[in-house]
């Protein structure tokens, strides 16, 4: 099966460095007798450019997303820019990917049948599914718009992956700020049979403002009533809420990723720990998307210290620290983050945290997943591997576990888990 894959090119030969695995009881590898079972916990979808068009009214067609050309500079040459309501104009610099995987991942996962074939090659059973064209269904103010987009992007994602949703498990996207309609889509898509929630890191796109709504505030009670009822566990995916290219010029493309696009998803997870959410619902499920983990203990400890060295303003007061809350109900998910593993355990994190390929992104390491787990796990025992490569993922959105797996005791207790949840 690997060999199905080409050589990385010259700017990707380091995926290939590993110490192997030798003394591991089980492996990452995605030929191997004695594989673990795995799970991405965050993969995207390839919307073809007319899925928006197709679903929503033909007034409401000039708004969508999309391309545009126009004439820059003195030379009055043509660029294209991408176009949304809420992101500035973007120039798009075209890049052709050079060869190897960088090339394969391009031709990669056009279909549900292609896209099973290629996450095999990486080791990968199963895959939680976000949008990609489709992030931009949040990057407006007007949250009755960005509602009917992530209605149609829905309808478009049970309509591509209903039948294989065992293995490839789209979540439903959901614009809360137009509350009303989002307890609509979250029963709609809850009895289609979704199997999760992605939810924008800011109810209301845009910059920060305190008169903004958010997820702290009463007002949102609604919807955590509705999520628990239904009984779906929430994300919240990276470069939604937010406009993640704030940076220009030099550096921009790693400071855009790492404050403007992984940063601001640590503020749901402390509106939700620290404002009673979790507390009032102790069945939420909810957790961060892409924005790696090596945060997440610092994160936890800073929550801890606010709520008591503040605790002459912090209103309300918990029955638990809000790290507790994270710890028990929460969950983030990573690529490659050596930092936020070599702390898994020392944090009592090993059950919170989730590995995903990020197939067919850049920063993902499809399909080098075995190389770049091997370089950062080899510190972790067998069922700490087992439970962030796959087995929190199955507990969390409720996946069946192939036999292949059920031999292993904790596979075999997972998935008698979810057998008893799904008979239900």
């Amino acid at each position: 099966m690997t060999d199905l894959i080409p050589a990385p090119d010259v700017h990707n030969e380091w995926r290939l460095e590993t110490p192997g695995n030798d003394g591991w009881e089980r492996s990452a590898r995605p030929d191997a007798a004695d594989k673990y079972f795995m799970c991405s916990a965050d993969g995207h979808v390839q919307e073809p450019n007319t899925f928006l068009h197709e679903r929503i009214d033909q007034k409401y067609h000039d708004r969508l997303p999309g391309l545009v050309i126009a004439k820059t500079g003195k030379k009055d040459t043509t660029e294209q820019f991408q176009k949304t309501e809420g992101f500035r104009p973007a120039k798009l610099n075209w890049v052709e990917p050079l060869g190897g995987h960088e090339k394969l991942r391009h031709q990669s996962g056009k279909t549900p049948e292609a896209r099973v074939h290629d996450l095999a090659l990486d080791g990968c059973d199963a895959e939680i599914l976000f949008p990609n064209k489709g992030l931009t269904i949040w990057a407006t103010p007007d949250t009755a718009f960005s509602h009917i987009m992530c209605k149609a992007y829905n309808d478009w994602a049970w309509e591509e992956f209903s039948e294989y949703n065992q293995a490839l498990v789209p979540m439903a996207a959901i614009a809360p700020a137009a509350l009303e309609d989002a307890l609509a889509e979250i029963q709609r898509c809850a009895e289609l049979g979704f199997k999760g929630l992605a939810l924008p890191v800011k109810p209301t796109f845009g910059p920060p403002d305190v008169d903004d709504p958010n997820y702290n505030l009463k007002e949102f009670e609604p919807l955590w009533d509705c999520i628990e009822e239904v009984d779906l566990p929430v994300t919240f995916h990276i470069s939604t809420g937010r406009d993640p290219r704030t940076s220009r010029s030099q550096g921009g493309a790693v400071i855009n990723y790492t404050v403007h696009s992984l940063s601001p998803a640590m503020e749901p997870l402390a509106n939700i720990c620290a404002s009673g959410v979790a507390q009032r619902h102790p069945n939420l499920r909810f957790g961060t998307i892409e924005a790696g983990i090596g945060w997440v203990p610092w994160f936890l400890e800073a929550m801890d210290e606010a709520y008591l060295k503040h605790h002459m303003w912090v209103r309300p007061k918990l029955e638990m620290m809000p790290s507790e809350y994270f710890r028990r109900q929460g969950f983030s998910s990573f690529q490659e983050d050596k930092s936020g593993l070599d702390l898994a355990r020392e944090h009592n994190l090993v059950e919170n945290f989730l590995w995903a390929n990020d197939f067919p992104h850049h920063e993902g390491s499809w399909p080098y997943s075995a190389q770049a787990i091997e370089r950062t796990m080899d510190h972790l025992t067998d069922g700490e591997r087992a439970k962030i490569l796959g087995l929190n993922s199955a507990r969390i959105f409720k996946l069946p576990i192939p036999e292949r797996y059920r031999n292993h005791p904790d596979a075999a207790a997972v998935a008698a888990e979810v057998d008893a949840y799904l008979a239900r």
